[in-house]
């Protein structure tokens, strides 16, 4: 939490959370201090997801997560808090003090991924160097054949790992112990047992040695930039040189499913041009980049996975796929395919000749034959259909049969049911069967299937509860603080400050005028929480609440002022006064019926009063 006073204050004050979040996240302006965009914590279909300027926070009605610069920074890092404010003090040139966490594991966690940075970026510096000594010479050699000069090779930081297994554990050394050596990923190791005279055989130290031996290796870096894991490229081919490609493992800095290739040097470019270029491998994805598109990417091989996909939809929905379903690794793209279709993008498939990848096109043919090929990339779905014509070409009954089976299951994960229909329509006016009973029923087939999918679906979103205009306000002023205090001078010419939110809290604390209203439980964890000097957007509440006030704080309203509080104020004293009114008469009706004439009495002189009053609240 961000105390005044604290740098982690300083900061905050400092910060534009439209900005930092809009560096990781595609922002619409959706209002006069609102920008919206699909949410990076949960997939949706549609922005669910509202950053408020003058607020300084960040709500997401479909999955309810919210919070301010340094929550969404530590969620979307996966970072301690302290690491989230030096973060975001690193991203506005501020230094930071040493950093203080809020428990020993914080602290562990913190300084493992510290230190398994620090271990990468050492490491990729010392592959670099590698790669510059006489016996790296194979190594240019391939790199140079490759098409790639020493700018593309800096750039994308390519080193080479010698033979020897243990001079990259002797430069590391000094830098971290045993066990970050270990947990980092850059080593191997055989366990070995050894035994005193008359025990038993214990486990014993082994040796680690390099797991990236005689390779061209290419980092892997975070959206950041920073070095978090590597693959290693053999420049063997006998049985001993292990696979062709090595990948590094899973670490508690690298995720292989939430980790794209070339991310931090596309994004920029993502973001200007609106789409995407995916390719296969990292040669793939550095050719297509050195030909000037600087907007590709690589998934970790052809498998795309639903973090990557939503990683992806942070900065474009558009895509232009550059793999080939056709070839070995089929099945993967089929699915890699299918999830972005799931996931609402709008795909366009690269075919290039048959033999050529991205790389050997741009090599063999040039750079302006791949932007020929590039501007004639097909909308997945005639992509799709020319495949099912030319899998089952015959045209007749059973064929279109199967070409619906083969289309169904992909257009049924379309999520817009008009998307859904018009690409069906269009699909098979292409195919010429438009009319036929075939067509018919797969449409209605399709129909019928998404209509129980959104049937299930239905109840899973958390809503936007609705209140009135007057509790909007009242909320908004108790959310204040002293931003709208301001003074002026009284009938007597002495200077007075008016403070909204204290007149509010005065007001609702007295008169518990929010009392029966859906803002009731709402209200009440805000005066306790005010009393308590706690910090409003980190008071506890169930999910339906915290969607009910963030709701309200996202929305755009007018300017509060002491007219429009004093409104809101006397809108519900009036609502109040009529409740009781009907209450009244009520009492007195059956006070009646039971010749309770003394009670009738009473309960009249309270209705005149009761009367009397709502007059005067209707007057003022």
């Amino acid at each position: 939490m961000a105390n005044h006073g604290d740098f982690a204050h300083t900061v905050k004050q400092q910060a534009d959370i439209v900005r930092i979040v809009g560096e990781y996240v595609k922002l619409r302006k959706s209002g006069a201090q609102n920008y919206s965009g699909l949410c990076p914590f949960h997939g949706e279909k549609t922005p669910s997801f509202s950053v408020h300027a003058t607020r300084q926070y960040f709500h997401c009605f479909g999955c309810g997560v919210s919070g301010d610069v340094f929550t969404f920074v530590q969620k979307i890092e996966n970072i301690t808090f302290p690491e989230a404010v030096r973060a975001v003090a690193q991203k506005l040139g501020i230094t930071p003090p040493k950093a203080q966490f809020n428990s020993p594991q914080e602290a562990r966690e913190a300084r493992t991924r510290s230190v398994l940075l620090d271990l990468h970026e050492a490491a990729c510096q010392w592959f670099q160097e590698q790669l510059r000594r006489p016996e790296a010479a194979s190594a240019r050699e391939y790199l140079r054949g490759r098409g790639l000069d020493e700018e593309a090779i800096a750039r994308f930081r390519i080193g080479f790992a010698p033979e020897s297994g243990f001079l990259l554990r002797d430069k590391l050394r000094p830098i971290a112990d045993e066990d970050s050596l270990r947990e980092s990923g850059l080593f191997s190791w055989k366990e070995r047992e050894e035994a005193r005279h008359g025990e038993a055989p214990k486990p014993a130290p082994a040796a680690l040695y390099s797991k990236f031996r005689n390779r061209i290796v290419f980092p892997i870096c975070n959206e950041s930039g920073k070095v978090i894991a590597f693959t290693g490229r053999s420049l063997a081919s006998d049985d001993k040189s292990g696979p062709k490609y090595l990948n590094s493992p899973e670490t508690p800095i690298y995720s292989k499913s939430r980790v794209l290739f070339n991310l931090h040097l596309a994004k920029e470019a993502i973001r200007r041009l609106d789409y995407v270029i995916l390719v296969e491998g990292q040669m793939d994805c550095i050719s297509v980049f050195n030909a000037g598109y600087h907007n590709v990417i690589a998934s970790s091989g052809t498998a795309f996975t639903e973090p990557q996909a939503r990683l992806l939809a942070r900065f474009s929905k558009k895509i232009v796929v550059n793999f080939d379903p056709d070839t070995a690794g089929a099945a993967a793209a089929e699915r890699s395919l299918d999830l972005l279709v799931a996931e609402n993008f709008t795909i366009k498939v690269l075919t290039l000749d048959e033999g050529y990848d991205p790389d050997l096109f741009i090599r063999r043919k040039g750079t302006d034959a791949y932007k020929v090929a590039l501007m004639g990339a097909r909308d997945y779905f005639w992509f799709l259909c020319d495949r099912a014509k030319a899998k089952y070409p015959r045209n007749n009954a059973d064929s279109r049969i199967r070409i619906f089976e083969f289309l169904k299951p992909r257009i049924e994960r379309i999520s817009n049911p008009t998307e859904r229909l018009q690409v069906a329509n269009d699909l098979a006016q292409r195919l010429g069967v438009d009319g036929s009973l075939e067509f018919h029923e797969f449409r209605e087939a399709i129909l019928g299937r998404v209509k129980r999918i959104n049937a299930m679906r239905s109840g899973t979103a958390l809503c936007r509860p609705e209140i009135s205009e007057a509790e909007e306000v009242l909320i908004l002023a108790l959310c204040s603080g002293s931003e709208l205090a301001f003074t002026f001078e009284d009938d007597n010419g002495q200077e007075q400050v008016y403070n909204p939110a204290e007149q509010a809290y005065y007001t609702l604390n007295s008169e518990r005028l929010h009392q029966g209203l859906r803002s009731e439980a709402l209200i009440d964890a805000i005066l306790k929480g005010l009393a308590e000097g706690a910090d409003l957007m980190t008071v506890p509440l169930p999910d339906e609440e915290r969607a009910l006030f963030m709701s309200v704080l996202m929305k755009d309203h007018e300017q509060l002022t002491p007219e429009l509080l004093h409104g809101a104020v006397g809108a519900l004293r009036i609502r109040r006064l009529k409740h009781r009114q009907r209450e009244l008469v009520q009492q007195t009706a059956e006070a009646a019926r039971s010749n309770d004439y003394a009670t009738v009495a009473r309960l009249n002189k309270e209705k005149q009063e009761v009367d009397r009053c709502l007059r005067d609240a209707k007057n003022v």
